[in-house]
């Protein structure tokens, strides 16, 4: 299931495939140990917008059911006395609902700035590591008779596609309230009395039992290599250099204007169109949707350059790659991190566009672009500093990171109430600019988080992102003559 699902009864369907696993993999066990608040903060928030205030009990007991029907919502996490694996899932025993679903008002006029000021600051509050990972704030008093809702996720939990299939389970396509919804007959799991000391205990001999298998394998790949030797040669090469590739700082000198980083300071802005409209745009330069989006924010950051006298051609950008298949079950991290050199001086739109499209179809054929999958097993297994050093080294080797995640395709409410936008906001692992799009009902909602020590002025840049996206969006009207 890679993208959010179509109905309700599908999303309840797939809903145990968030309770398959009580470990964390290897990736999520690094953005849980590594984290170092605030600078390397791992939080995933959302802010959606309701066209009205949602009814309170309904919400608080859609929350309650979601809750009990996806266990990961009530476990903890306990990390074993020796860190000889990663992390495990286990029930919270002191589980309290109406800590992690909360409500506030925003002071009138309660406008988008005043949800975006509080969005950031319950952003930037860090988890309670004793609890389940995530919190829900419903916002009232926004924009007249409007509200809105702040999800804040720890990227341990999901990334963001989990999140958004997470988010459509508890969603409905009517205002109406949905009737006998299923529940698990158990959410409990075995783990729920263990402890560190036994966590260990259980993944050493876990592990020894995999020797038998590991010692077979490598005899195999011993043996095959013995009589294919050119083969293996020329396999070894060539992952080799896509090693080199994909690990190595992309070539591009970092933005002298966003250098200065602490991480201390986020500030979240907004932009939005029309989602055939910027398919539109891609097409007519014969690039994906993603290609455009890419452009457009890149053609901003040129003119943020060029505001402050500074011409640069290209700087250093991160890419998640989605690594989920069909089949995967719900939740979890299944990415992958691309570096390389993006085409910021390219002042033409459709050539942004075609010039992002080679660059990225190449990265996605790398053979090892999933390289830090193998390297996190080792960061795991050595002190969390230095574990922290290293990840914070790997995100700071860019200036700006983008995520694009499919969003729902219909309408969806939430106890009654519309929603209207969805806006994605990624945590700042290193980077000056993050930036996310989630495409709802039609609409391209673009998060953009800034570091507040890189980005002094976020107001002109969010000006110039929208001058970048109102650019590529006139490829449109060639498109449709």
């Amino acid at each position: 299931m890679t993208g959010p699902l179509s109905t309700n009864e599908e999303a309840w369907a797939a809903a145990s495939g968030w309770n398959t696993s009580d470990r964390m993999n290897e990736i999520e066990a690094l953005l849980w140990r590594s984290e170092r608040h605030p600078r390397l903060s791992s939080t995933i928030t959302s802010v959606l917008i309701y066209d009205q205030v949602p009814d309170w009990d309904r919400f608080f007991a859609a929350h309650d059911w979601a809750s009990l029907l996806i266990a990961r919502c009530r476990q903890r996490v306990l990390e074993p006395a020796l860190p000889v694996g990663p992390p495990a899932w286990v029930p919270d025993e002191n589980f309290q609902l109406d800590y992690h679903v909360r409500r506030t008002r925003l002071p009138a006029p309660g406008g988008l700035a005043a949800l975006l000021e509080l969005a950031q600051s319950l952003a930037m509050t860090p988890f309670d590591r004793t609890r389940p990972l995530w919190e829900g704030t419903l916002v009232e008093g926004f924009d007249g008779e409007k509200a809105a809702y702040v999800l804040k996720l720890h990227h341990s939990l999901t990334d963001g596609m989990g999140g958004i299939q997470l988010m459509t389970m508890v969603q409905s396509r009517t205002r109406e309230h949905t009737p006998n919804k299923p529940l698990p007959a158990d959410p409990l799991t075995a783990r729920e009395t263990m402890d560190a000391s036994g966590l260990a205990t259980v993944e050493l001999t876990e592990q020894a039992r995999r020797v038998p298998g590991v010692l077979w394998r490598a005899l195999s790949m011993g043996v095959y290599a013995a009589t294919h030797p050119s083969e293996v040669l020329s396999d070894a090469v060539r992952f080799a250099g896509s090693m080199r590739r994909t690990l190595s700082p992309p070539p591009a000198a970092p933005s002298p204007l966003l250098t200065n980083r602490s991480g201390t300071s986020w500030k979240f802005g907004v932009l939005e169109c029309g989602l055939a409209e910027l398919r539109s745009a891609a097409k007519a330069a014969g690039g994906s949707l993603n290609d455009a989006y890419v452009a457009a924010l890149l053609g901003g950051l040129r003119r943020y350059h060029d505001r402050h006298g500074t011409s640069i051609d290209e700087l250093p950008m991160a890419m998640p790659v989605s690594l989920r298949k069909a089949d995967d079950p719900l939740g979890g991290n299944k990415f992958a991190g691309a570096f390389f050199a993006a085409p910021v001086g390219v002042e033409d739109p459709a050539e942004r566009i075609a010039t992002i499209r080679g660059t990225v179809l190449s990265l996605r054929t790398e053979p090892a672009l999933d390289t830090f999958s193998m390297v996190a097993p080792v960061l795991n297994r050595i002190p969390s500093a230095v574990g922290g050093f290293v990840y914070d080294q790997i995100g700071s080797a860019a200036d700006l990171s983008a995520s694009n995640i499919p969003g729902v395709p219909h309408p969806v409410y939430m106890a009654g109430a519309k929603v209207e936008r969805l806006f994605p906001f990624g945590p700042l692992p290193g980077v000056a600019v993050m930036a996310a799009m989630v495409s709802h009902a039609g609409v391209c909602c673009f998060g953009i988080n800034m570091d507040g020590s890189a980005v002094q002025d976020p107001d002109v840049m969010m000006e110039c992102l929208d001058e970048g996206l109102r650019e590529v969006l006139e490829l449109s009207t060639v498109e449709g003559r």
